[in-house]
């Protein structure tokens, strides 16, 4: 009797993955919850484990393919009498057609990192109707599929049926993506010596919903520094004891964080954000925090970040620091993000204009600490210091919005007396 390996659920808002790697070949011996086969989706890598032990059979879906929720991957045949004996894996079943309850499920709103917000379904008939493949593809080339005559059941307008809509130019009042630019042919001899990788869905979206962010926002940075010896210092004194009590290091984030959600209560336009032609008001705090990985950049959130002291903050960080490292990133992590910090200082980065997290409004660059001589009392110190750069759309924050959220942020982090007292 062979088990059956599936597609899971991928979460809102996400209608298929790629194939990343099968850890196991047909034939191999597999234990339960065993994982068996990586997925990428445009915002986390997932493992899909095996649901019974016994030998992996014939895979159905290879590396590199586009699957949905539900489709089949491969199965587990019961026993050892496969390769053990040296006959052929059995054969999986045909693929049978995914779960209707997987394959119509409508895609979802969601806040997930990189503004997969935008990635709501249009209205219509594009998510209830017709499946999420035909609501990624229509939210990708603005084609609406209420203005097709479809092909599928009951006049349903099929994956084939966007796709011969795009190609043909059809197009709905959305503006079109931005075309590629062709890319030149390199010479013989520099071609051999090149490699091409398919991007990862994960990078192919990071790519798309950061020039999207470019080309929706009024993007604009304004800069501050900051004197960083006071957070420094008292860093440098309960850094100890502070590790021993909570388990977790005491880092900067901590700070920045607790001073970020101070200015955002005093500048709310920084932590809003634009719905058609509604501001939306956030008054809840779910600060993003950026983590480079190997796969690139992620944006876990710390939720409801302003009921937390600076040690359920640093925890809450580490915590994601290593799933992110293991690859155990969940979507749920990075959904609902309202502010972004990004430190590019850890990498050795002085100044930076960093991109909005859309549909976030704003978003907080931190750079590395150097002393460098300020005026103090008159007289020339050498002073640890680190530029700020607060990114922001300037449809929806003034410019004096912009410069009083970093003087904020200056302030409570030049006397973090302040964070403490929560003033």
């Amino acid at each position: 009797m062979a088990t059956e390996i599936r597609v899971p659920t991928l979460g809102e808002s996400v209608s298929e993955a790629t194939i990343g790697r099968w850890f196991k070949k047909p034939g191999d011996t597999v234990k339960a919850d065993e994982p068996l086969v990586e997925l990428e989706t445009d915002k986390v890598t997932l493992e899909v484990n095996a649901p019974a032990s016994g030998q992996l059979g014939d895979i159905v879906a290879k590396d590199g393919e586009t699957v949905e929720p539900g489709a089949l991957l491969g199965s587990i045949v019961e026993g050892g009498a496969g390769a053990g004996n040296g006959a052929a894996a059995p054969k999986a079943e045909a693929p049978k057609e995914a779960p209707k309850a997987a394959a119509e499920a409508p895609a979802k709103s969601s806040s997930a990192s990189y503004g997969s917000h935008g990635d709501a379904a249009p209205k219509g008939h594009a998510s209830g109707d017709h499946g999420p493949a035909v609501a990624r593809l229509a939210q990708e080339s603005g084609v609406d599929p209420s203005s097709l005559k479809g092909s599928g059941k009951d006049g349903r307008v099929t994956k084939g049926d966007m796709l011969s809509a795009i190609s043909s130019g059809a197009s709905s009042p959305a503006p079109a993506p931005t075309p590629q630019v062709a890319r030149a042919p390199s010479a013989p001899d520099d071609a051999s010596r090149e490699e091409r990788v398919r991007m990862t869905k994960l990078r192919q979206t990071i790519a798309r919903r950061l020039k999207d962010a470019q080309n929706t926002a009024a993007m604009l940075t304004t800069f501050n520094d900051v004197d960083m010896g006071a957070v420094m210092a008292l860093r440098q004194q309960y850094k100890d004891v502070f590790e021993k009590k909570h388990g977790a290091k005491l880092g900067f984030m901590g700070f920045f964080t607790k001073a970020v959600i101070g200015a955002l209560k005093d500048v709310p336009a920084v932590n809003a954000e634009i719905d058609g032609q509604d501001i939306v008001y956030k008054n809840y705090y779910h600060v993003g925090i950026a983590v480079g990985t190997d796969k690139g950049l992620v944006v876990p959130v710390v939720r409801d970040a302003d009921q937390l002291s600076i040690a359920g903050i640093e925890k809450a960080i580490t915590g994601f620091g290593r799933k992110a490292r293991d690859g155990k990133l969940s979507i749920e992590d990075m959904q609902g993000g309202t502010f972004t910090i990004t430190n590019g200082g850890i990498y050795g980065s002085l100044m930076s204009t960093p991109i909005l997290n859309a549909p976030q409004s704003g978003i907080l660059g931190m750079h590395r600490i150097e002393e460098r001589p300020v005026v103090r009392n008159g007289k020339i110190e050498a002073r640890p210091m680190m530029y700020l750069a607060l990114s922001y759309d300037h449809r929806i924050v003034d410019g004096k919005e912009a410069v009083t959220f970093l003087v904020r942020v200056k302030e409570a982090l030049e006397d973090p007396a302040r964070l403490v007292l929560d003033l």
